[in-house]
């Protein structure tokens, strides 16, 4: 055999880690070694730019194993090539190989052969302090690469652009939409094909690796977004991959998915469970990822999604969990956490699914993290209204912390909020111009200041009037204008004060970090709420007014009193505001309010935020 008996019987078992050094093709001192996994093929070629044929050169089955491999002497690195599948009932097929770590680019679809890297890595004390970012305050630029800015189009000057403006900005991270290969750009890489393959669109593999290194040099982590529970029906990928559904669940109603018209994995067979969890470990190692945001998580999780009565069948226990599927991801999240220990595992979820941040032997599915949609919908809809309606939907903006302790959660206001007519962040804000740019300053203090990691896509600093386009670059050129270069300062501000202050994260997943002062004043549309550190001396409160009305008197509760500083008020001139309100440092007296022993009282100027922070030196 061409391949170890060892290696295959580990892949036949579901569990041969690194998969990618197993199938595919990989460059030998006797040409070119090609293996792919179809079990029900009668026969399987390799067709490249070298061979003389039509039908290619043979493959041998590996014995039981279901894999195809053999070396090709001629073939070599940078020529294209393609797996020729003739099915059991004698139908040909031409394949892209599932397992390639190279394609073309769209709209050609074949496979590339590529050396093994020898890229040089700088990053090592990156990756050495990476376990130091677990308590570190985690703030995510969400990013699509091709629209980001016109002009830079390749992955190594996205990386030396990326990281100088990310880390003006002050942000912790970036979050790749899918950089794995994906034949149509209307989906951002969400419908994927290669996915072992870095899409070709902004260069090869070693490019990657070199813009995630700038990144890293520069202090920014790097999340990609994966995408395990769904893959297009094109007949030249894995869609019935050998003639038969192979990657794909066999019954339909586990197998398909009638939104998206694309096929769902079955996740209950090891070769397809290896092949996803290997993939996700490659891009951990082999491009220094820092964590995955697995999409659709909901999706995958259940058998009724997007399923009306009659067209899905319930578990063996009559239940409407898919069982393989949350089989599955706990064995991934296990993996992770042995093989890329400080690797984060982000869930995009978006029901009320218990523990999914939680450890698995205590019930969890053992993410590090979930995007928090439910309390994305509820805030975008409270600030959306006119503020004379906020009154009667208090409660959109209080209802969240009811269960922010329950998960770990990331805030998200992501690139799904502002296309296919969802229309830009400010564009949702009601009122006039002012007000609308006052709205989307409060949003983003409130945000910052509450329990959670706040993410944003790209384009929020620029405070764009339209909705992302993903055939244009972002609005730099609102920059010129001093009311969006304030809301680009403001986010500047929020992610310094957030460093100086870490009563704002340090204790993001304990209840007792938190407590509302005022939760009540529906009619007033006004909030405020501590934020403490962990030993009880340094604390943060959050004012917030969401009404057209300024406030000169309002009075707010402390739990000393003294002198405290004014940190930010998204009013301040410095933002393109107003310039009222709070400034500087207050004096509390010793008036209790609000449950608390000391208070003071601020001017609170319309639709704004204003922090307050202090020490205790007694």
């Amino acid at each position: 055999m061409v391949l170890p008996a060892r290696d295959l019987q580990l892949f036949m078992e579901g569990s041969h880690w690194r998969l990618w050094e197993l199938l595919g093709a990989h460059v030998t001192p006797g040409g070119v070694r090609f293996a792919v996994w179809a079990p029900n093929a009668r026969a399987v070629h390799v067709v490249g730019d070298w061979t003389q044929s039509a039908g290619g050169e043979p493959l041998q089955p590996q014995g039981t194993s279901g894999v195809w491999a053999g070396i090709s002497a001629a073939a070599q690195a940078g020529q294209r090539y393609r797996f020729c599948v003739t099915s059991a009932n004698g139908d040909v097929e031409l394949k892209a190989d599932p397992m390639a770590r190279y394609a073309e680019g769209a709209p050609s679809n074949a496979s590339v052969i590529v050396a093994d890297s020898e890229y040089q890595w700088a990053d090592d004390e990156w990756m050495r302090a990476r376990s130091n970012l677990v308590g570190a305050p985690l703030r995510i630029y969400e990013v699509h690469l091709g629209s980001w800015r016109l002009g830079v189009t390749n992955y190594r000057d996205l990386g030396r652009e990326l990281a100088a403006h990310v880390s003006s900005l002050g942000f912790t991270h970036v979050e790749l939409l899918p950089v794995a290969e994906y034949p149509f750009g209307g989906s951002w890489g969400y419908q994927v094909t290669g996915y072992y393959a870095p899409t070709s669109r902004y260069g090869p593999p070693d490019d990657l690796r070199a813009m995630v290194d700038a990144l890293h040099a520069r202090g920014i982590g790097v999340i990609a977004d994966w995408v395990p529970a769904h893959f297009p029906k094109d007949d030249w990928g894995l869609a019935r991959f050998d003639g038969t559904p192979l990657y794909e669940h066999v019954d339909p109603q586990r197998g398909e998915h009638p939104d998206w018209g694309t096929y769902v994995f079955d996740f209950g067979r090891a070769e397809v469970k290896n092949f996803l969890i290997a993939n996700a470990l490659y891009w951990l190692h082999e491009f220094h990822i820092d964590g995955l945001r697995v999409d659709a998580v909901t999706s995958m999780l259940h058998l009724d999604y997007s399923r009306k009565a009659g067209e899905w069948t319930p578990n063996e226990a009559g239940g409407v969990e898919n069982l393989e599927a949350i089989a599955f991801v706990r064995e991934l999240n296990t993996l992770v956490a042995t093989q890329a220990p400080t690797a984060m595992m982000i869930a995009e979820e978006s029901t009320a699914w218990p523990k999914v941040t939680h450890a698995i032997d205590e019930g969890g599915l053992g993410f590090t993290h979930k995007w928090n949609l439910g309390w994305m919908n509820d805030t975008l809809k409270y600030l959306h209204r006119e503020p004379t309606l906020r009154p009667m939907h208090h409660h959109e903006l209080t209802f969240g912390l009811t269960y922010a302790f329950s998960e770990r959660f990331v805030l998200p206001l992501s690139h799904d909020e502002v296309v296919h007519g969802k229309s830009s962040l400010l564009a949702k804000m009601p009122g006039d111009e002012a007000q609308r740019f006052a709205n989307l300053r409060a949003l983003y203090a409130w945000m910052w200041a509450l329990p959670g990691a706040p993410l944003l896509f790209m384009g929020a600093e620029l405070a764009a009037y339209t909705e992302w386009d993903v055939a244009a670059e972002l609005s730099w050129d609102l920059l010129q204008f001093d009311v969006h270069r304030g809301v680009r300062d403001l986010l500047v501000e929020l992610n310094r004060v957030i460093v100086d202050w870490p009563a704002l994260y340090e204790r993001d997943r304990e209840p007792e970090s938190f407590q509302w002062l005022d939760a009540d004043d529906a009619e007033g549309c006004t909030y405020a709420f501590l934020r403490w550190g962990v030993d009880g001396r340094a604390a943060v409160a959050c004012v917030a007014n969401f009404s057209l009305q300024s406030r000169a008197g309002y009075r707010v509760g402390l739990p000393w009193g003294g002198s405290w500083q004014t940190i930010l008020n998204t009013d301040s001139v410095a933002f393109a505001g107003g310039g009222a309100g709070a400034a500087g440092e207050v004096e509390a007296t010793n008036q209790p309010w609000q449950h608390q022993p000391s208070s003071v009282v601020l001017a609170l100027p319309a639709l704004s935020v204003t922090w307050l922070a202090s020490v205790r030196h007694s």
